[in-house]
């Protein structure tokens, strides 16, 4: 089958042409007109599973229904009044629940609210580097914390992103991230490839290029998600923690596209047994409604007013968004996140047994990658075939999203349930039947895909 637009999509695309950024990276041609928890229609009406989430933003499904009603009771109230001059309650209690389940073992933390996960990392680097009176960061390869101009200086991912923006700011070493799939260090004499790269990072890169005593902080997603869904080895956090602490540098974890439930638990870092000293939230946190957060323990919060503000960061309707979002999720949906991913990890891995291009399966919760190779033994990226999946998948009624050289991102919202899955499972097998008769036929004739 071969989607073909209909005529309000095609109107819709021909306006856009002459009006949008041609910087945005629109794989295909879909047209939202509504959504309904994993499901989506086009502005014609055709209908799609949804396991892209808008890039792991609705994280209770598109148009929850206690989520609207919050947006709704909010705005008939005050749409805006800016939490940097003034106050009101909601943006309190939204700070307090954060504070509640920060990951920092029950420690007091402060929050300072923005209007995306770029300008939360803008601030944790600020207060870092004001905290510590240190001018120098550490940011790991295959990183993406955002595209300002900061934020940007510490994304690894890819150089596209980059390219024409030079010169970035200053201040930033960038080292291999804990990928055990694809090394790029070599493993003499360790058992676990994240414990070499913190080797790699105090023995090499600290005393050869930046001294330890002039770092203020080590950014790090907890799980990468741009760079391809990478989940670090379990000895990497606890070696990472290990360095700062001995070296007096803060530990910044990006929780941006891990965090608020996706891996089955509030926070990513979890489920390595290791607290940062300050996390960054945004995406999941209101639903789909633009909101950000950086939160730090409450000792690091040593600026004074003036230091840092945002006109827009915090805004009422975003904080009851993100209020009831975390209603849901502590009334069940981290639960649902944990046991349905355990579902899909399970069946998707099912699929890897009958199409071996499918190099690597991994993740934690409802946020998983599919990591496609041209050869499973040297697992050289197959981005063609990557791409090709998540064309095909489209027009065969699934959304699905790439990351990384030649990774898929399966994210369905945290309340998708067993039926749903069941319904991808059974697209995504002949997607990857048809794929592979293109780029892999050898499958086909040695497996019987």
């Amino acid at each position: 089958m071969t989607f073909t637009p209909g005529d309000k999509a095609r109107q819709i695309l021909e306006r856009d042409s002459e009006v949008m950024s041609p910087s945005y990276t629109r794989g295909y041609p879909f047209v939202m007109g509504r959504g309904k928890g994993a499901e989506v229609w086009d502005v014609d009406g055709k209908r799609f599973l949804d396991f892209t989430t808008g890039i792991a933003v609705t994280a209770t499904g598109h148009a929850h229904p206690a989520v609207v009603k919050a947006i709704q009771e909010q705005a008939e109230k005050f749409i805006h009044m800016s939490g940097t001059d003034f106050y009101y309650e909601i943006q309190v209690e939204l700070a307090e629940k954060l504070s509640a389940i920060a990951p920092f073992g029950g420690e007091p933390a402060m929050v300072f609210f923005t209007n995306s996960g770029t300008e939360a990392i803008e601030a944790a680097l600020k207060l870092a580097r004001y905290h510590t009176g240190r001018p120098q960061y550490v940011a790991f390869m295959g990183a993406f914390h955002g595209r300002t101009m900061g934020a940007l200086s510490m994304t690894g991912s890819k150089s596209v992103q980059r390219r024409g923006f030079f010169p970035t700011v200053p201040g930033v070493t960038h080292v291999p991230y804990a990928d055990a799939f694809r090394p790029i260090l070599n493993t003499e004499g360790f058992s676990d490839y994240g414990e070499r790269v913190v080797d790699y990072l105090e023995n090499t890169v600290m005393r050869q290029i930046v001294p330890a005593q002039e770092v203020a902080a080590v950014l790090v997603e907890s799980i990468q998600g741009e760079g391809g869904y990478v989940v670090p080895t379990p000895g990497f956090f606890p070696a990472l923690r290990d360095l700062c602490n001995r070296h007096g540098i803060l530990l910044i974890v990006d929780e941006v596209q891990a965090g608020m439930g996706r891996t089955g638990k509030w926070w990513g870092i979890e489920h390595f047994g290791v607290e940062p000293d300050i996390v960054v939230s945004a995406k999941g946190l209101a639903s789909g409604m633009p909101l950000g957060a950086m939160i730090a323990r409450r000792p690091l919060m040593t600026w004074t007013p003036g230091a840092h503000a945002s006109t827009f960061g915090g805004n009422p309707v975003c904080c009851a968004a993100a209020l009831a979002t975390i209603k849901l999720l502590e009334d069940g949906l981290i639960e649902n996140a944990a046991e349905m991913g355990t579902l899909l990890m399970g069946k998707l891995r099912e699929l890897q047994i009958r199409y071996p291009f499918i190099g690597d399966v991994r993740g934690r919760g409802l946020m998983i990658g599919l990591d496609f190779v041209a050869d499973p033994q040297t697992r050289k990226p197959d981005r063609d075939c990557r791409d090709a999946v998540v064309d095909t998948a489209f027009h065969e009624g699934l959304l699905l999203l790439g990351a990384g050289l030649s990774t898929i991102r399966v994210i369905p919202p945290l309340n998708v349930t067993e039926d749903a899955i069941n319904e991808a499972i059974a697209i995504l097998d002949k997607v990857l039947l048809k794929v592979a008769h293109q780029y892999h036929p050898h499958v086909v004739r040695e497996y019987g895909a």
